[in-house]
């Protein structure tokens, strides 16, 4: 499948709908926390158990992405988005077998395995295509792409909670429900494979330099570079601390205040899964367009920072104030969006437009093991914490505590990033000329 090319006049602005298109879909993942009420009831699971399919997807979202970053930039955004609708959606029918049958390890294959491999390569999708089309303002562009991965729970959370309402919160209802997302994420995801385009050989039609100006470094060079190193910390850490609220928020909003005058109804939790969700969309586009103006290594000074600060507010004053833990967790959720849509420009920075995409891609394994590392962290304490006759907010004070170093970590990572030596640079292709003209040809 080649790469369709934009014709001449074709409007940039067409792109980004084409990438929210498969990121709205994608980002359901964001909702898993509604299913892991009912899926615990249904099949006798714990937290730990039902945090289990999520914590496969995110990591094989970053391991399709790493190895699949390279292909992904040879074949082009349409095959990308082609071959996440197919994962995406067939692990959604698997989760649906495996729920009817109530075979909890097909729901782990199906949503985890083969639909996280959607994730991955779906993410991936449109990255390189979008700062080649705009040059000028990177930072914004992915950032309004990236946007529809954090917003898909907006949609997916109180569509899911009504559908398990309406079909039943047992095994079948969420088989049902499964197979619903299913089908419908494949229709949707196929208007971005028909959408989406790739630039004319010559600079799209914007203001800025060309795609191909200043630095460029190929991602085969980029992994033995210490600036890639360093932001595979930064991203590790900020992805740990909000991943560990997101995959776990319905019911730990419910056992924040379940002991209070003020309770959380499932109804509530359901909708405070949206406002992190909008909060995590928010902060993408608006994030990661401020870096755009104040540099991409002090946006994530005040993602890491601010959000320690955060955790902090929560561990310690939490559960006595709604208002003030739901804002703290939204202020960090955004952060947590914003980061993920400032990493892309701040890649491009450093390493050039060349081969962005594969860079990102091999990044990504560090959501992989955030992935694993924050549902764990959160999910792990809890059970511990409740085995021993605990309840209420003192089943996470501990698991924040981590959080916040955790992110102290990742804000010295991120002052140890520099400029890339010049020795890990590709030549430019007027040096690569003039070089090669001046080395004797072989007899």
């Amino acid at each position: 499948m080649s790469p369709p090319v934009a014709p001449p006049g074709w409007s940039r602005w067409l792109v980004p709908p084409a990438a929210l298109s498969v990121h709205l879909s994608i980002g359901q993942a964001y909702a898993w926390s509604v299913f892991k009420p009912p899926l615990e009831s249904a099949l006798d699971l714990s937290g730990t158990q039902s945090a289990l399919p999520f914590q496969v997807a995110i990591v094989m979202l970053g391991l399709s992405a790493a190895f699949g970053g390279t292909l992904v930039e040879r074949n082009g955004p349409r095959w990308a988005m082609t071959v996440a609708l197919v994962c995406f959606s067939s692990g959604f029918l698997l989760a649906a077998l495996g729920a009817a049958t109530e075979q909890y390890w097909l729901i782990v294959f199906g949503y985890g395995f083969v639909g996280g491999t959607g994730l991955g390569i779906g993410y991936i999708s449109p990255v390189s295509t979008l700062i080649k089309w705009f040059p000028d303002r990177p930072g914004m562009a992915t950032g309004i792409a990236i946007m529809g991965f954090g917003g898909g729970a907006l949609i997916a959370s109180p569509w899911s909670a009504q559908m398990l309402k309406s079909f039943g919160s047992d095994s079948s209802g969420i088989a049902l429900a499964f197979l619903v997302h299913g089908l419908t994420y494949a229709v949707f995801m196929t208007l971005g494979v028909l959408l989406v385009r790739v630039p004319r050989g010559e600079k799209p039609q914007a203001a800025g330099p060309s795609a191909l100006e200043g630095v460029q470094v190929s991602a085969r060079n980029a992994v033995r570079t210490p600036q890639f190193w360093c932001l595979w910390i930064v991203l590790c850490m900020n992805v740990t601390a909000g991943i560990g609220i997101l995959e776990k928020a319905a019911p730990m909003i419910t056992d924040f205040f379940a002991d209070t005058s003020t309770p959380v109804s499932v109804s509530a939790a359901a909708g405070f899964v949206a406002l992190l969700s909008a909060a995590n969309m928010a902060g993408r586009i608006g994030w990661s367009s401020t870096s755009d103006v104040i540099g991409r290594k002090n946006i994530y000074r005040v993602y890491l920072g601010v959000g320690a600060l955060m955790y902090a507010l929560i561990a310690w004053l939490g559960d006595s104030s709604k208002p003030l833990f739901i804002l703290s967790a939204l202020v960090i959720l955004s952060f947590y969006g914003g980061g993920f849509a400032t990493i892309p420009a701040y890649l491009k920075d450093l390493f050039g437009t060349y081969q962005v995409g594969a860079i990102h891609g091999r990044l990504l394994t560090a959501w992989s093991t955030a992935g694993v590392l924050g549902p764990l962290i959160v999910n792990r304490i809890a059970d511990h914490q409740e085995a021993a006759g605990r309840h209420g907010s003192s089943l996470y004070g501990m698991s924040f505590l981590i959080m916040i170093g955790l992110l102290a970590v990742g804000f010295v990572a991120n002052e140890f990033v520099r400029p890339v030596h010049a020795r890990h640079h590709i030549p430019a292709p007027r040096e690569a000329v003039d070089v090669a003209r001046q080395q004797p040809e072989s007899a």
